[in-house]
């Protein structure tokens, strides 16, 4: 699942403060202050989400799209100029730091505690992540700005005066936002900031793909085409055909221009300044676990290893053949794997989602209301190096499972299996829609994504899909388990062990999960998202050892669809405080 995110990571503050206290006999020792009380610890707690959620809607309100949040106005736009992103980080320190005067334990038993969690992993992970300097690189394949104003153009709401004023005003606004980005590019290759050149390709690519169109099916028309007053069509024409289209021409030939000449040549992310503290920052962020890179590592390839020999025993029962390479290349030419177009890709998965939507109340006790439809991806987006995804839904629209339908004679009937089971049930819209639907959560925790346990659900949902029956194909199994933890391994190995591009692809084309020509799209995919790639199987491991924990503790009382509550009831926790919330559920098992 690809989360967007327009929030900024500025300059690295830290601040200290010492209090240093003499004493003597006649002036007693400073005492330190009295502890709170539960009760003023809730209090804190709520009055630093408050002001976190306001301020991410404050200056950020474009993060609401993604999140499934309803905005009261719709004409705001990100302030994206390196001293917004500095006045940002002042905030988020006060905040962190007013935070840090709370005991989480103080919280125990109130939704307070789960607020916390969210708050205290946020905020700190967006300080430590600060020394990566993204904001000036910031340019990225993998649901960057310019995908990412894409999708809220075409979710902009309309079919009132005030609502179309809001997105006339929203609009005009964009071309000095790509004027401001064009400037923190320049100003990132002055201070030795770059993206990788194949990724400035991709994004080059992507901008070529927007402003080729005719303006009547541009994303950016698309709040005129939903709407039937003919000024404001006219007005939206003008914003598109006179401002946005010409400002993303100039970024896209900055870009494929200057920039292209200046932009590293180098993968790994050690090749910008500071780039192994971005490194271990970035491995934090993404998984919520502090695990040094090297654990990771080592961690990946010990589970690649037991994964090949559950692959050998499939391969055996299902080709008879034990060695690994060849199970996989009979997997991969499987005649029975393959689509003869994209109306069969598209119908085949839109049949996934539902049968696992059957089968899904057997394995949770809550079931979401909201639905899920599948969804193509628009030409633009097609061959451009983007993945399938997940798009949540609102109370007004259903959860989207968007699918690339890119040359479907090259796409694997197991692997659309996997990826299905991945962003729709049991995976991410499940995930989403039974958080959303808890009671009692603050909305800041509809605003916060981490990818641990978020993908690491995704992950283990592809498993759990064969033990509710969900796979029809032979492939979709042995794929799915050849592919888990190499993410661990090749990320690492690019930004940290001196992987190159082949030594990258041929690791993780092996598993046979992806077609051949994805080799290069996920090595570039490593390269600008550093460290997300191990989130997958570090939560999804994680998960795993949770329920083998919980099983083993409860015996026949374990109950399958309460863990997966469990698991889900508090939304993206960080993994650390998942832990701490289910084995608190064991240990009330154990004892009734």
């Amino acid at each position: 699942m690809t989360n967007f995110s327009l929030q900024r990571c500025g300059k690295s503050l830290a601040i200290l403060a010492f209090f240093l206290a003499g004493c003597s006999s006649d002036t007693p020792p400073e005492t330190s202050p009295p502890a709170m009380t539960p009760a003023e610890a809730i209090v804190t707690v709520n009055k630093v989400a408050d002001g976190y959620y306001a301020h991410v809607m404050s200056t950020t309100p474009e993060t609401a799209y993604f999140s499934g949040i309803e905005l009261h106005r719709h004409d705001g736009l990100q302030n994206n100029t390196l001293a917004a992103g500095a006045a940002n980080d002042a905030a988020i320190d006060a905040m962190l730091a007013e935070l840090r005067t709370v005991d989480s334990d103080a919280l125990l038993g109130d939704p307070a505690w789960i607020t916390h969690a969210y708050l205290m992993e946020e905020l700190e992970g967006n300080v430590e992540v600060r020394i990566c300097r993204t904001e000036v690189w910031n340019v990225n394949q993998m649901g960057g700005w310019h995908s990412g104003y894409v999708q809220i153009a075409q979710l902009q709401p309309v079919g009132t005066p005030e609502l179309r004023e809001q997105s006339l005003a929203r609009w005009s606004k964009f071309e000095n936002y790509i004027n401001n980005e064009m400037g923190n590019l320049g100003e990132g290759l002055k201070l030795g900031y770059s993206a990788p050149k194949t990724v400035v390709q991709r994004v080059v690519d992507q901008v070529d793909g927007v402003v080729a169109l005719e303006t009547e099916l541009s994303p950016f028309y698309s709040p005129a085409a939903r709407d039937d007053d003919e000024e404001f069509r006219a007005a939206t024409r003008a914003i598109v055909e006179d401002q946005i289209v010409p400002a993303l021409t100039r970024y896209r030939e900055f870009l494929a221009g200057p920039y292209m000449e200046r932009a590293r040549e180098e993968l790994a992310i050690t090749a910008n300044p500071n780039g192994r503290e971005c490194y271990d920052a970035s491995l934090r962020r993404y998984t919520t676990l502090r695990r040094s890179a090297e654990d990771v590592f080592e961690l990946g390839k010990q589970t690649v290893e037991a994964n090949k020999a559950s692959v050998i025993r499939l391969g055996k029962a299902a080709y008879e053949l034990t060695d690994f390479n060849e199970i996989l290349q009979r997997a991969k030419t499987d005649p029975t794997d393959r689509f003869v177009d994209e109306d069969e890709l598209l119908a085949f998965s839109r049949e996934m989602v539902e049968r696992a939507e059957v089968e899904m109340p057997n394995w949770v006790s809550t079931m979401p209301e909201q639905p899920v439809v599948v969804v193509p991806f628009e030409e633009h987006e097609e061959g451009t190096g983007r993945s399938a995804h997940y798009r949540p839904g609102t109370d007004e629209r259903p959860g989207e499972y968007r699918i690339p339908l890119h040359k479907p004679e090259d796409q694997s009937r197991g692997n659309a299996e996997s990826t299905a089971f991945h962003e729709a049930w049991p995976g991410h819209h499940l995930q989403v829609a039974f958080a959303k639907s808890i009671e009692g959560l603050h909305p800041v925790t509809e605003i916060i994504w981490f990818s641990g346990p978020g993908e690491g659900w995704a992950r283990y949902s592809e498993a759990l899909a064969e033990e509710m029956g969900l796979y029809t194909t032979t492939t979709g199994p042995i794929k799915r388990r050849a592919w888990p933890a190499r993410g661990m391994v090749a990320d690492p190995g690019i930004h940290l062990f001196g992987w190159t591009r082949e030594e990258a692809i041929e690791f993780m084309m092996e598993a046979g999960r992806f077609p051949d020509s994805m080799g290069d799209q996920m090595v570039d995919r490593i390269a600008i998202l550093p460290g997300q790639l191990t989130a997958y199987d570090s939560g999804g491991l994680e998960i795993l050892a949770l329920r083998r924990q919980a099983e083993e503790a409860l015996g026949d009382d374990f109950d399958i669809r309460e863990f997966h509550n469990r698991i889900l009831e508090n939304g993206t926790i960080p993994l650390p405080a998942l832990r701490a919330h289910v084995e608190r559920w064991i240990n009330e098992q154990t004892n009734k």
